[in-house]
């Protein structure tokens, strides 16, 4: 069963893909911040369906990891610091988390699963940059915080990937924080 699934031609991914986003926007409620949440929770899950029918879906859920690790991480450590703060009172402001987990789920889409459909890898690049602008509406995120969110998204799933000269010094960063913390 999941040998065939994995021989899912690139135009069934593509359309799974896009009638997956339709559904969750239309089931979503006329409102910017609901979509910019649902979106950041759908970008991820279509990817990491993806590394399943590409058989690396321990390496996804590794980056993945490392990506939110890293985010609430920062968002602890710059505690009541005016960089974390939200525009609309709150802390934890920065960077923005819907933002990163989208932007790092769009990226590991148009890396690794519809990569030769221009019109596919468009719409869910901007279905990560709609999440960014909804936090920025809803009061929830600066443009800083937002744009730190997509940067720290990006550079977890691309730079992080198999290959990648930056691999290797945040994996042995990750292991020595690690081992602090067991201490």
């Amino acid at each position: 069963m999941l040998a065939a699934a994995r021989r899912l031609s690139m135009r069934s991914r593509v359309a799974i893909i896009m009638v997956a986003l339709a559904l969750v926007i239309a089931a979503t409620p006329r409102d910017a911040e609901r979509y910019g949440d649902n979106l950041q929770i759908a970008l991820p899950i279509l990817a990491i369906g993806c590394s399943v029918l590409n058989g690396d879906v321990g390496e996804y859920l590794g980056r993945y990891a490392v990506m939110f690790t890293g985010l609430h991480g920062t968002k602890i450590a710059l505690g009541d610091a005016e960089i974390n703060r939200r525009p609309n009172g709150g802390l934890k402001g920065f960077p923005s988390g819907h933002t990163a987990t989208a932007a790092f789920g769009a990226s590991a889409l148009v890396q690794s699963c519809i990569t030769g459909n221009p019109v596919a890898k468009t719409v869910v690049i901007l279905a990560a940059a709609y999440t960014g602008a909804s936090r920025i509406e809803a009061g929830a995120h600066n443009i800083w915080q937002v744009l730190a969110g997509a940067i720290w998204g990006l550079f977890c799933d691309r730079f992080l990937r198999p290959g990648s000269r930056w691999r290797a010094p945040v994996g042995r960063a990750f292991a020595r924080l690690w081992r602090r913390k067991q201490a």
